[in-house]
């Protein structure tokens, strides 16, 4: 079996070296935490364009308010108050498909079809019929609450191209749009946050495998600001005692023998 090697980090006596640069020298006070992520997950540093890009997506996945993710935050926080990290992994671990978003299915259905060379306008009616036509969830499309449109899909659009990069999968995406709308008879169906982010981190050249990755390290943050409130404006404990005044019991209908 050959050794295991990396190509991330080393050090010695005196130095830190991190994918090939000095850490002191060459990162701390020189580059941001956006700028490092980008560096750990693709292997090089993004442009000053990418950056931006990359971190307003970050910013837009940090924090949702009362959501699954940061109510078990505060419930843990309340159980475990001395260990913060327990709190935040906690709600990290609900981070998934309904509340953080289906940016790999997105990325995905982008990625085939560049892959595929089809036209893009036959690619995405094809799509958008495939999933309307079973009533499935289009990944990137719908929300419950922004209507016409997320106001933060939009936003992230018009820093990509304020940045130069409104590319190939962003035109996709939008292409897909009008079809997934044409599919619904005319009804529109907002491309969401999360579908305009699936686009933007293939157009900044962000792994798949890591998408789900930059959502979890962003809503740490997040879920940080709602373990900091736990701490100063107790709410777990009143969550506690809704769900024992609120929820009826009802006895078990007894077994047929």
């Amino acid at each position: 079996m050959s050794q295991p090697v990396t190509h991330i980090a080393t050090s010695d006596e005196s130095s830190i070296t991190v994918r090939g640069k000095d850490l002191c020298d060459e990162l701390m006070g020189h580059r941001s935490f956006t700028e490092m992520i980008y560096f750990l997950s693709v292997g090089r540093m993004p442009s000053a364009e990418e950056a931006r890009v990359l971190d307003a997506c970050l910013v837009t996945l940090m924090e949702h308010g009362w959501v699954p993710t940061s109510i078990i935050t505060r419930l843990v926080a309340d159980s475990v108050p001395d260990d913060v990290q327990v709190a935040i992994a906690a709600g990290l671990l609900s981070v998934g498909p309904v509340f953080a978003g289906t940016m790999e299915g997105c990325a995905e259905i982008l990625v085939e079809g560049i892959r595929s060379g089809e036209d893009t306008q036959v690619y995405c009616k094809r799509v958008a019929e495939e999933f309307v036509g079973a009533k499935k969830a289009i990944p990137g499309f719908g929300h419950r609450l922004h209507k016409p449109d997320d106001p933060r899909a939009l936003r992230l659009l018009q820093i990509a191209e304020d940045n130069g990069l409104r590319g190939q999968y962003v035109d996709l995406l939008l292409t897909l749009g009008r079809a997934v709308d044409d599919a619904r008879g005319g009804r529109h169906l907002t491309i969401n946050a999360t579908g305009m982010i699936a686009a933007l981190f293939l157009e900044i050249g962000i792994p798949l495998k890591a998408a789900r990755g930059m959502a979890v390290v962003s809503r740490a943050g997040g879920l940080l600001g709602h373990v900091v409130e736990e701490f100063n404006e107790p709410s777990a404990r009143k969550i506690w005692q809704l769900t024992r005044e609120g929820i009826p019991y009802s006895a078990p209908e007894e077994t047929q023998q």
